[in-house]
């Protein structure tokens, strides 16, 4: 009686077991999209998510990653901290849980930055978040791939200096920076303060109440004091009102610098010529839309009415630095797939190592269809970022034109900074800094 017992409930047991599904292995990579359609910041956060959306769609186009198709659900998070942490925590285990999380936003960026190494989903921030984030042995979770606001603020002081004659000519010369206030616009302010007293200009501190619709006050301040440059930590709405009021003041379009948020279509296009002459550095990628990347989007999606947001926006700055954005945490993917098993469903431990591994040549990055567009990134165990290549680009009127160089940041300046941020932060949240041993895990 017993042993017939006991064969029934191994029968019973074996058939659940068959039966159920609860235990069964995720068949798809799963990208959370936290995005703003909505609010102040739509107009830019809406062509981001397009090109960001777009691209996961291209690849499951393309076949996937050796197979492996990506889904992806969107969380409307109105660009505040509050609600981009609500849609992190209502995302992160569905689907088999999250790959990794792009938070687009600073202030959201630093939030869960204290939730990731719990929840081992990497944090993936391109051009935006912690710039002390670079350093790997302290920020395991953090990825600020191919920029951060620190390689900006360098970026563009380079520039001027070019267009003063040499970095010795900056002697004397009043710089103001117009910010954003709040964690996205303070994070240039250690690096323009390690440059000013290097080379001896002065650093005028502007902040300017989120949204930035009302600057009177702020503009008043710069006809005062009569600075050489201004520069333009904004987003949203700010930008162009920064712009409009430079124009009232008479303060030259010529003479300001926005930073890669501070320099898109929707910055500038409603001012049109009273734009003119107006830079911002960028990204590496300016408006694209003749390279092939945009053109495999168009027809593989556009054509087919299966792409998002509107056709004449894909190729555009914002649009761009979405797709490019997808495409940084699908090559993590992808590296990780290289190691744990091509074709498989890849955890967000996995992906982190993907992530601090990549090698994207300049051979692989054409093949992706960005050649033109991006140069070479190498991520390793110190540097989370991989590369510090910038361009400055300049409105004429109607469309962004490139007006320099390619300009690399310096590694003298800025290594130094990140370290010691990097170490700060560790001592403040006792982090014992990365092993030689844990950087091959």
């Amino acid at each position: 009686m017993k042993l017939k017992s006991l064969a029934l409930a191994v029968a019973t047991a074996s058939a659940l077991a068959g039966a159920a599904p609860a235990f069964a292995q995720p068949t798809e990579q799963f990208i959370p999209v936290l995005s703003y359609r909505t609010g102040a910041y739509a107009p830019n956060g809406t062509p981001w998510a397009n090109g960001y959306v777009d691209y996961l769609k291209l690849v499951n186009a393309r076949g996937g990653i050796n197979g492996v198709k990506l889904t992806f659900e969107e969380c409307e998070t109105g660009y505040d901290t509050a609600r981009s942490v609500e849609c992190y925590e209502r995302l992160k285990g569905k689907n088999g849980g999250a790959t990794l999380v792009q938070p687009l936003s600073t202030g959201a960026t630093f939030a869960i930055t204290e939730k990731a190494p719990v929840d081992k989903i990497p944090v993936v921030t391109v051009g935006y978040g912690r710039s002390e984030s670079a350093d790997g042995s302290v920020f395991k979770w953090n990825f600020p791939i191919a920029g951060t606001y620190w390689v900006a603020a360098d970026a563009i002081i380079q520039a001027i200096a070019k267009k003063e004659g040499g970095l010795d000519k900056l002697k004397g010369k009043k710089i103001a920076l117009i910010y954003h206030d709040s964690p996205y616009g303070k994070e240039p302010i250690p690096l323009l303060q390690e440059r000013a007293k290097l080379h001896g200009f002065e650093l005028q501190l502007l902040p300017v109440t989120a949204p930035g619709v009302e600057q009177k006050a702020t503009w008043l301040q710069v006809r005062q004091a009569r600075p050489d440059f201004v520069l333009l930590w904004g987003w949203g709405v700010m930008n162009s009102t920064a712009i409009k009021e430079a124009q009232a003041t008479g303060f030259a379009r010529e003479k300001m610098y926005g930073v890669w948020w501070a320099g898109a279509e929707p910055d500038v296009k409603d001012v049109g010529d009273g734009a003119k002459g107006y830079n911002a550095v960028t990204m590496q990628h300016g408006a694209e839309p003749q390279s092939k990347l945009v053109k495999d989007v168009v027809a593989m999606l556009h054509d087919k009415n299966q792409g998002t947001g509107p056709k004449d926006e894909v190729g555009q700055v914002l649009y761009m630095r979405g797709a490019m954005s997808a495409m940084l945490g699908v090559e993590g993917i992808r590296a990780a797939q290289d190691r744990f098993g091509k074709g498989k469903v890849m955890t967000g431990e996995q992906v982190r190592w993907g992530l601090e591994n990549l090698n994207l040549t300049q051979a692989k990055l054409d093949g992706l269809g960005f050649a033109g567009v991006m140069r070479p990134i190498s991520t390793s165990c110190s540097d989370h970022m991989g590369a510090a290549w910038a361009r400055i680009h300049t409105w004429d009127g109607k469309a962004w034109k490139f007006t320099s160089d390619w300009l690399q940041a310096d590694e003298q300046i800025i290594k130094p900074l990140v370290k010691s941020t990097a170490a700060k932060y560790a001592a403040e949240k006792k982090l014992t800094p990365r092993t030689p041993a844990d950087c091959q895990s």
